[in-house]
Formats: C-alpha cells, structure tokens, sequence
C-alpha cells in the first residue's frame, strides 16, 4: 500500500483516515487505483492532524506561487518521465541550427526555450537554474547529485498533468519536438548513451500523441531512439510516415526525402525484410547518384547500405563486389579513419568470414576493432559488434577459448548498454550458445539457446530470420545430444521456414537442410539422407564454391552417408575430392 502511494507522507497519512472511517486495506486500494484525483483532493476523509490537509490542495497552494517559468518546466516535467530529467536535453535544443521546416513550430518551440534559459548568445544555465530553484524551494523538484539530473515525485508527476494550462496535445508536440532537436544524428559512444537516456521520456512524451502530428526531421530522430532500443515496429512507423510527409511537402527527389527512405530501408534490413530492404536502397542509390553524383559520402554510404542487405541474403559475391567499391571511394573522400570507412571494412571481413577466408577476416577486423574502440569508445554499440565478429573468426578457426573470452566481454557490455532483450544482445547470446557447443558444452549451448529462441519469438516475432537461425541453432545441440527425434520435428520445422522467408538457395536455408541430412542419417534414415546431401552438396557448390568450409563438410556428409549405404567406391572418390579441396585451403 505505502509503495502503491510513492511513500508520500501526506497520501499514506490521508489514506488511513480514509481507512479509518470507509473502508479495508484493500477496499482503499482498489478504489485509489479507480479514483486516484478524487482520493487525494478529497477534503473531508483527513485526520485531526492539522498537516493532514488533502494532498492536491496542499500542491495547488505551491502551485499558485510559481511564476510562468517555473509552472511551465513543471508542466513540461509532467510528460517527461519524472525521473532523470536533464538540463542538458533543453540546452541541446536551444543550441540545435537544425531546420523544422515548420516555422510556426520553430517558433513555437524557441518561445517556450526562452523561458527556460534560451538566449541569442546562447543558453544560460544561471536562468534554467533559477526556475529549478523556485520549484525545489516549494519541494516540487529534486536534484539527484550523483547523475545531474532532475526528478519530481510520481505523484506530483501524476497531479502536475491534471493541472495543464492550455492543450496537453500542444504541449506534447512541443516536448517531442525539443527531445528530437536536442541531437543530431551522429554515432559516438557519448551520443549514443544521450540518446539512450531519452529512452523513457520519449515513451512517456509520445504516449497519447499521434505518430502524424510528428515534425519529419523529428520523427527520424525519435525513430532513432527507438530503434537503438530494439523497438523496431515503433521505428519502421515513424520512418514510414517521415517519408511520406517528406515525398508529399519536397518531393521524391529531395535530399532529406532520400534520407527518409534510407532510414525506413535500414529498418526493413532489420526486420529481415531483405527484400524490400534492398528494393528501396536500389532506388535511393540510383537517385543519390543523379541528385548527389557517385562519390558523394551519401551515396557512398547507400551503397554500402545495398551490399549489406546483399550479405544478409547470402548474396556474398555481390556484397564482396559493391563493397570493394564503395571502400575504395570512402577512403578516398572521408579518410582511412572515419566510422563509413571503418563500417565497409567491417563488412567486408564478414563477407570474407562468410566465404571462408579466415586469415583475410581476421586480418581486418583486428584493424577494425582497434580503431573503432579507438574513435567511439569501448562501449559503442559499433565496437561491440567489431569485437563479436573477430570472435566468430576466432571460433571458425577453432580457437574456442579465444572467441569465448570475447564473446563474453562484449555479452556483459551489451547487457549494460542495450538491455537483455536487445536483438543485438540476442545475437551475441547466439554466438556464445555456438561458441559453447563447439566446445562440447551441450547443455550450456542448451540453456542459452532456449533463452535465445524464446525471446527472439517475442521481440523479432517467430519468422524472422534470427529466430529461424535459433531454431536452427538449437536443433543441431539436440542433435549433439543424441535427441535425433527432437531435432528432426525442429529442423523440419525450421527448414519449411527457412525457405519461405529466405529461399530455397539461401545459405542459411542450406546450412538447415545440411543438418537435417545429418539427422536422418543418425535415425537409419539413410535413403532420405542421401537425397538431402546431394541436393545441399550441389546447391552450396553453385552458391557457395567448391572449396566453402560448409560445402566440404556438406560433402564429407554424403560420403559418410554412402559408406553406411555400403557406396564404398562412391564414398572414397568423394573423400579423395574432399582432401584434395581441403590442401587448396591454406586456412582450412
């Protein structure tokens, strides 16, 4: 009950009067949760405690001496979260030279920063302070010393709404607009956790406003927050409607209408939409090349956008290619250093992960690695996937102990940074899961894989690629286990799937082919065995190349399959083919 109340003494003293002479503990509390305003305004249900004067009447006394200033921050305060509450968010604002191109909300938005500390020269703490100051000197705000930053109590939080002068709507849109202004879109370790701390009061500022009313340039940047939080449906919406709004008011062709659409494509890419990820950067790089000319950084980083989507396809020939490209061009207009040049450097290791070449992966990603930590710090979220990529190299060449270490440095970072539940978190949950199956860790891998299969289906939904990969994941541990029945229903499962969402000859699509030979092979089930690794030895050949780590062990496969069908020409001939493709790979 007294947590229910925020521990506020007055609420807690007036609702034992109330107790006292109308209802139970639980009566009270049933009816606070119903008729909260009513409770705490009620002036008949106090005790003979003098100081037992209802709690709202007690808040409007202070509440009738404030200035306009100091009534506005704490209105402003009430659509915030009420705790965490930075001057630093409205300074950043009142600085921002970014356009609205809504003058009537520009203006909007500077009139009501000039009563908080907005200058012409600048901003001036000294003002916003002196408002603070007033709202603590009638205890309505609080200063938590050790974060600098601001609080109010929850239920004043609560009161101060009901109290609104003017539109709550307006005000709202004013809130939202001044957190979308208070950055840019850059991507140092400071930027990213500023943005990660307007998180809450996003959610809380945005809660009853509709998606519509947002300014373009704004719902990018709150689309941002969002989807460095993981909360990808609520990016792709505010993506979607900043685009159309920006098609409609600048036209197809406009710069910032081309931004628009990179951002929803992105968005797309994340939600293992491949497709129509990659339709849209195709014509957001042919226009940035008409609008911008072909070495242009943005069209540069556009398609370095499209080989991306082209790697997640197991398209790694033609992501090889355009990145090639786009590295050269990069290091040529931005420098060897800059976060671009570094980002298409990373690609391409994986890319050459992904074919098997392990010495040109790792040989990159170190360098990688090394300069991302050095110009975003250790605890970007673009570092952490440099160090889990160098980790996925370790763990291919088979030191294990090696990408365990990493994998999980980079896992209890990201718990920090990004939460349990963050697709990023997911997927390094998944590659410490492998790491630990390698090392013969079954039941290990086994916990950590359920974990990560549960909660994909809840935040990515149960046919995005990453959770199909889990599944996959998960059925070859039960294999590992000798649980061939429970891998087999999985791996149906999961290949049916797989080819829906991604195609018959993606590699993904072939690696859970590839294991379900495997299994059925373990089950006596050699003839539907052998149909299996014919099919995925001839697909990833074609896919992948004769001498792919996945293509020799796919082969490897059918000859063990042939030697228990008693094929022991057939089988020989495949092993010598399979020895001799393994001596051409120096680092296999």
């Amino acid at each position: 009950m007294i947590q229910e109340l925020h521990f506020f003494a007055l609420a807690v003293a007036q609702a034992g009067a109330f107790i006292h002479c109308h209802s139970s503990l639980s009566e009270y509390l049933e009816l606070y949760q119903r008729e909260r305003d009513n409770l705490l305004q009620n002036e008949e249900t106090q005790g003979q405690d003098p100081y037992e004067s209802a709690v709202y009447s007690t808040w409007r006394l202070s509440y009738d001496k404030l200035d306009p200033s100091a009534r506005l921050l704490l209105q402003i305060c009430s659509l915030l979260h009420h705790e965490g509450i930075s001057e630093e968010m409205f300074k950043k604002a009142a600085s921002s030279e970014q356009n609205l191109e809504d003058s009537e909300l520009q203006d909007d938005v500077t009139r009501l920063l000039k009563q908080l500390g907005k200058q012409d020269s600048g901003w001036s703490s000294w003002t916003f302070r002196k408002v603070v100051m007033h709202l603590g000197s009638h205890s309505l705000i609080e200063y938590d010393h050790q974060n600098h930053t601001y609080s109010i109590h929850p239920l004043v939080h609560h009161w101060t709404g009901t109290m609104m002068e003017g539109s709550r709507h307006d005000m709202q849109k004013l809130i939202i607009t001044i957190i979308g202004l208070s950055f840019s879109i850059t991507y140092t370790d400071e930027d990213y956790k500023y943005r990660h701390s307007l998180l809450k009061h996003t959610i809380n500022s945005i809660a009853s406003l509709k998606s519509e009313d947002l300014n373009p340039l704004v719902g990018i940047h709150i689309a941002l927050i969002y989807g460095e939080a993981g909360h990808l449906k609520e990016m792709e919406a505010l993506e979607a409607i900043a685009t159309e709004k920006r098609k409609r008011v600048l036209g197809d062709d406009h710069p910032d209408t081309l931004t628009s659409m990179q951002y929803l494509a992105g968005t797309y890419r994340q939600r293992g939409r491949w497709g129509e990820a990659e339709a849209l950067y195709l014509v957001v790089v042919e226009k940035r090349k008409l609008v911008l000319g072909d070495d242009h950084p943005d069209t540069l980083e556009s398609m370095g956008y499209l080989a991306l989507t082209y790697w997640y396809q197991g398209r790694w020939g033609d992501a090889e290619a355009l990145n090639l490209v786009v590295l050269e061009k990069t290091k040529l207009v931005l420098g060897d250093d800059h976060p671009d040049t570094l980002g298409s450097m990373g690609l391409l290791a994986n890319t050459y992960l992904d074919q098997g070449r392990w010495n040109e992966a790792e040989a990159l990603q170190v360098v990688v690695m090394e300069k991302t930590k050095r110009l975003l710090g250790e605890d970007h979220p673009g570092n952490l996937a440099s160090m889990g990529n160098l980790a996925s190299t370790y763990r291919n060449r088979g030191r294990l102990d090696d990408a365990e270490a990493l994998e999980l440095a980079v896992l209890e970072k990201s718990n920090q940074l990004l939460g349990d539940d963050h697709p990023t978190t997911l997927v390094v949950m998944g590659n410490l899961a492998y790491t630990y199956r390698e090392q013969s860790r079954l039941k290990d891998a086994e916990v950590l894989e359920v974990l990560v299969l549960e909660k994909s289906k809840r935040v990515l939904g149960d046919d995005h690629p990453r959770t199909l990969r889990a599944m996959s994941r998960l059925a070859v541990t039960f294999w590992k286990q000798g649980r061939w029945n429970d891998a087999d229903v999985l791996q149906v499962v999961t290949m049916e799937k797989t080819k829906r969402v991604l195609g018959d000859d993606h590699p993904w699509t072939l690696e859970n082919v590839a294991n379900l030979a495997n299994t059925y092979r373990d089950q006596g089930r050699l003839t539907n065995a052998q149909a299996l690794c014919a099919e995925v030895v001839e697909k990833m050949k074609r896919v992948l190349g004769d001498d792919h780590p996945d293509t020799l062990k796919s082969m490897s496969s059918l000859a063990a399959t042939y030697r228990d069908l008693g094929r022991l020409d057939a089988a020989e001939s495949l092993e010598a083919m399979v020895e001799e493709h393994r001596k051409r790979r120096e680092d296999f």
